[in-house]
């Protein structure tokens, strides 16, 4: 790659001298390096006419071929410029989450992706498993939910911090009075699990009182649950991002604390190292994380007791 550029310079001077001070060197370094051109080339590439140098036909010949490759080489080798034109870029991303989520948040991320980059497609993707794999084979580029069994060299940054809510029809006798753990375990239930589990940390809280709540239905998502819940008296477990007042799911329920302790849910986005300099990549995701920061945080400004008024 030296070469290269050596060669470049001395056909563009067509000076050993011109060369030298050009690339910062000694003109005998710079006569040494003309010695190694030529033993690779086999060509003299420059010989003296007079008081200069004057390029061989075949110096002329690959001289614009030289230029070219050096530049090219030099874009390579140097740091890519961490801007890039976001209104006019034409470019796919793919983000993969779970049912819930996508229902939640699909609306205003495609609505501040699509106002900053009109030209660019975005592709939710089901999340049927936590495994890393599709990250690693860039299958897909953000990876939305809690963290799971990933490969140490995926990256991660915390979105926001969620919680586990009760929701029922509005008008439910369970609202009738205060909530009590006691109470609550003795109504049925419908919880939402991607593995069909009919336990969860509730009920480890509630075993803890030596309670214990009849799970009736296991559905695949949270809006299942919600539905089931709004047409029965069954209570319905899903995160308080779910429950929103100002979302359509939420017509005809109300929602409450859960009488016993639960571990919060920590939603992160998760990418591949290899697009952690990448311009377009770095858009994508502070704009995903910054969009569902704001929009979970109104959510947080209304608690649940005042959802349930509305």
């Amino acid at each position: 790659m030296n070469l290269l550029s050596a060669l470049d310079t001395l056909l563009a001077e067509g000076s050993v001298t011109g060369a030298a001070k050009r690339l910062g060197l000694s003109a005998s370094a710079m006569s040494r390096t003309l010695a190694r051109l030529r033993a690779a080339t086999g060509d003299p590439l420059l010989v003296r006419a007079g008081r200069k140098l004057v390029p061989t036909p075949r110096a002329a010949e690959i001289r614009d071929q030289v230029h070219a490759l050096a530049r090219d080489v030099r874009a390579v080798l140097s740091p890519k410029s961490a801007n890039v034109d976001i209104a006019t870029m034409e470019r796919s991303f793919t983000i993969r989450s779970n049912e819930g989520f996508i229902e939640m948040f699909s609306g205003p991320i495609v609505a501040a992706l699509t106002s900053q980059a009109p030209r660019a497609r975005i592709r939710f993707a089901p999340k049927p498993n936590k495994n890393s794999a599709a990250l690693r084979e860039g299958e897909i580029d953000l990876d939305i939910g809690v963290l799971g069994d990933f490969a140490p060299e995926i990256r991660a940054q915390s979105i926001f911090r969620d919680r586990f809510v009760g929701a029922v029809r509005t008008g439910h006798p369970l609202l009738a009075s205060a909530v009590t753990p006691a109470l609550y375990a003795t109504c049925k239930h419908v919880v939402a699990s991607r593995r069909g589990a009919f336990v969860g940390p509730v009920d480890d809280a509630l075993g803890e009182l030596g309670l214990r709540r009849e799970i009736t239905v296991v559905v695949p998502g949270f809006s299942d649950a919600l539905r089931i819940a709004r047409q029965s008296d069954l209570i319905a477990l899903v995160p308080g991002s779910c429950a929103r007042s100002a979302d359509p799911v939420m017509e005809g329920l109300s929602v409450f604390d859960l009488p016993v302790p639960t571990p919060e849910i920590a939603i992160s986005a998760m990418w591949h190292p290899r697009m952690d300099a990448d311009p377009g990549h770095r858009w994508l995701r502070e704009t995903v994380m910054a969009t569902c920061r704001l929009a979970s945080s109104l959510d947080r400004h209304c608690p649940p007791q005042a959802r349930m008024q509305e």
